[in-house]
């Protein structure tokens, strides 16, 4: 008699391979993302993963983390947005002008601001869904545009200061239920054991839907691996920012717009519409999609985002700066693609996005701590998002094949 391999368990084998093949980008980012904390942590001998520079790393780039994942949207679809910067600026010396010197309430002004940032993406979405000019083009306009509007409105001087609740928006922070006298800040860590019991509730409900599809692909030691380190992470963040001030406010506007971002585009028809235009517009067109209203529609978005991290940035530095955004729309499209998103559009997600933007924040925060010079900063982040579309590349060339 001849023995054999029992042939289920080859099947099984083979799937769990070709699952984590296809899983590689991801795997590598999460594992990029390990490497370069740990690293951080060594070299600044603690510093990194302490309480209040954990605090200091969500706060200071929670703007970019909030433009990436409107431009995660926009590069799916295919474009992309080179005026964000200059809108983040312009919105944030309306905001100052509005608040400082026209006296209007700054809950108000922080919502006139987002209808503002609402009609900048409808003037450059125009352009671009219907009358067809690239969204290079437009935006490239757009950035200079909104560069030159914001030093007309705040003739080229700053503005300062602002309301302490508007203030609040950028460097806030929820209420201590412990008085300030307890070891960490109770709030934060019901939050955080919360928000990790809805990530498994979610993970194992998304499983058993796709089992009863019979579309499930992923190996379950690969999801309760995959589920344990996200619950880990999430309770040691938790853990981090108790043993400091609490939850930033901005953390919780970040979840917020995380959560619904992802939804709308794994789960809602507009997000298809995305992902098809971006995968191949004619196809989609064909296919029936309002490629026009949909382009439109992502442009009008990414004012609107652009609009709230305006507000952010401006709370958080207390202040309207004619140089404001400048070089956040290159943060944000480096955070997209070493999140993940395809060059060529059509591949992307969400929560890749905020994973390149944080790998972003740690390398700024890391090598600012070490001392390490703002040229080199450039030359290292610049290689980081080099490597990160060679990697992207060469996986569809190895697909391919």
């Amino acid at each position: 008699m001849t023995a054999t391999t029992p042939a289920p368990q080859t099947g099984v084998l083979q799937r769990a391979s070709r699952f984590l093949a296809g899983q590689l980008r991801q795997i590598g980012l999460f594992i990029a993302l390990i490497v370069i904390v740990v690293f951080f942590e060594v070299a600044t001998q603690g510093i990194t993963l302490k309480p209040i520079n954990v605090s200091n790393l969500v706060v200071q780039n929670s703007y970019i983390l909030i433009l990436a994942i409107g431009m995660v949207m926009v590069i799916i679809a295919g474009h992309i947005d080179l005026s964000v910067g200059s809108v983040v600026a312009f919105t944030g010396a309306m905001a100052g002008v509005m608040i400082t010197k026209w006296g209007i309430p700054w809950p108000v002004a922080a919502v006139l601001c987002l209808v503002l940032g609402a009609l900048i993406g409808c003037w450059q979405g125009f352009w671009i869904a219907y009358f067809k000019i690239p969204a290079f083009i437009v935006t490239l306009a757009g950035m200079l545009t909104f560069r030159g509007l914001t030093q007309i409105t705040l003739q080229n001087q700053q503005i300062s200061p602002f309301p302490d609740g508007f203030r609040a928006i950028g460097s806030g922070f929820l209420p201590d239920l412990g008085g300030g006298v307890s070891f960490v800040e109770p709030m934060t860590i019901v939050l955080g054991i919360l928000s990790a019991v809805a990530l498994i509730a979610a993970g194992i409900r998304g499983r058993l839907v796709r089992r009863r599809y019979n579309v499930e692909d992923e190996p379950m030691p690969w999801f309760i691996a995959k589920t344990a380190f996200t619950t880990v992470l999430i309770l040691l963040v938790a853990f981090l920012l108790a043993s400091y001030r609490g939850t930033p406010i901005v953390l919780i506007i970040l979840a917020v717009l995380v959560v619904a971002y992802s939804a709308v585009m794994a789960r809602s028809v507009f997000g298809r519409h995305i992902y098809a235009i971006g995968g191949n517009l004619n196809a989609a067109a064909l296919s029936g999609v309002k490629t026009q209203r949909v382009t439109f529609l992502l442009f009008v978005n990414m004012g609107v985002l652009s609009a709230l991290a305006g507000l952010v940035f401006t709370a958080q530095l207390n202040l309207a700066n004619p140089k404001a955004g400048d070089g956040f729309e290159l943060d944000a499209i480096a955070a997209v693609f070493i999140g993940g998103a395809a060059v060529t559009g059509g591949i992307g997600r969400v929560t890749g996005a905020i994973i390149g933007g944080l790998i972003i924040g740690i390398l700024n925060n890391g090598m600012s701590i070490l001392g390490v010079g703002t040229e080199f900063q450039s030359l290292i982040k610049g290689l980081v998002l080099l490597a990160a579309v060679a990697f992207d590349v060469y996986n569809k060339r190895r697909s391919g094949k």
